[in-house]
């Protein structure tokens, strides 16, 4: 299959692409940034544009045999101030997405947020297009998947400043790079709210699982949760990446707790019910939290140009 993907230079996106690739499908990728990271991989084209433009979603979906929906406004604090862009780009890129699965009738899908019921505009908006997506599926019989993921993470995620370019901060990259540089790791709040999540290749299996079953048919009613079995809380997860960082550093930085971000709720609980997959048919994510967070350590580790220390240790 040649497989469209919205938003393929991201995290999530390159590493859907990769697992894409290895089952031997090719890709195009529809993305708003200018650079190509495959191109120079014949199995990659590379469409620019942004999916607010429903001719280039159009043109995307005449050119290929389904489409996974990644694109999007991220950010829980980075969009309480201004809400518009997230709702402007996430609502009408989902739908110009729906419009180009139903005018060539194709198989597609799409990934939801983990905090579904939260009140800031990440939340809102993408959950939003889970009605449409409802929609399309009862009214136009559009095979769409979706998929609902927990914080995903792993080796390449971008770190926010002061140790990366990253837009958003993301809990992984900030309690990593922190640890490793010698400097505290920050958690919102007390730290006992749950916020699971899911090893990066694990979530790829898990888009390329549901891509397949909607290209053969096998549309499921229910959203896939892709999760871990065993919840964490924050601050488990902050003393993990601090223990595991120490095995590499040979200190042990401490652990400061800071204001609960807006939009955000205390001691909320964001998990995912991997039954979910295993009724559709599909592999529930097999990497334990601590298995990928000592790979995503020793990656950071290993990879400090990818992060830019702000100062040596």
């Amino acid at each position: 299959m040649k497989i469209g993907i919205t938003g393929g230079q991201g995290f999530i996106g390159q590493w859907t692409i990769d697992e894409l690739l290895n089952r031997g499908h090719e890709v195009i990728i529809l993305d708003h940034k200018q650079r190509n990271p495959y191109r120079d991989d014949p199995r990659v084209d590379y469409l620019w544009g942004d999916v607010r433009d429903d001719v280039i979603m159009l043109e995307l979906a005449a050119h290929v045999d389904g489409i996974i929906h990644l694109a999007a406004v991220l950010g829980t604090q980075e969009t309480i101030g201004d809400p518009r862009p997230a709702a402007i780009t996430n609502i009408t890129g989902g739908l110009n997405f729906l419009h180009a699965l139903h005018r060539y009738d194709l198989p597609g899908v799409y990934i939801c947020v983990g905090n579904h019921w939260m009140n800031n505009p990440y939340s809102i908006t993408k959950t939003t297009v889970e009605r449409f997506v409802h929609m399309y599926r009862t009214e136009h019989h559009t095979a769409v998947n979706q998929v609902r993921a927990v914080n995903a993470y792993g080796p390449r995620q971008q770190a926010a400043p002061p140790y990366g370019a990253g837009k958003v901060r993301k809990i992984t990259p900030a309690f990593i790079c922190r640890a490793l540089n010698g400097d505290p790791i920050e958690v919102y709040g007390d730290g006992q709210q749950i916020s699971d999540m899911v090893y990066i290749a694990d979530l790829a299996n898990t888009l390329s699982d549901a891509l397949e079953h909607a290209a053969n048919g096998n549309t499921h009613e229910h959203v896939l949760e892709c999760g871990p079995r065993q919840h964490h809380t924050v601050l488990q997860i902050a003393e993990l990446v601090r223990d595991t960082a120490a095995h590499i550093t040979g200190h042990t930085v401490p652990i400061t707790h800071l204001p609960m971000r807006p939009g955000e709720i205390p001691g909320d609980t964001v998990t995912a019910n991997p039954d979910t997959l295993t009724r559709a048919g599909i592999p529930e994510p097999a990497t334990t939290v601590e298995d990928g967070i000592t790979r995503t350590v020793n990656w950071y580790h290993e990879h400090r140009d990818h992060w830019h220390p702000p100062h040596n240790v």
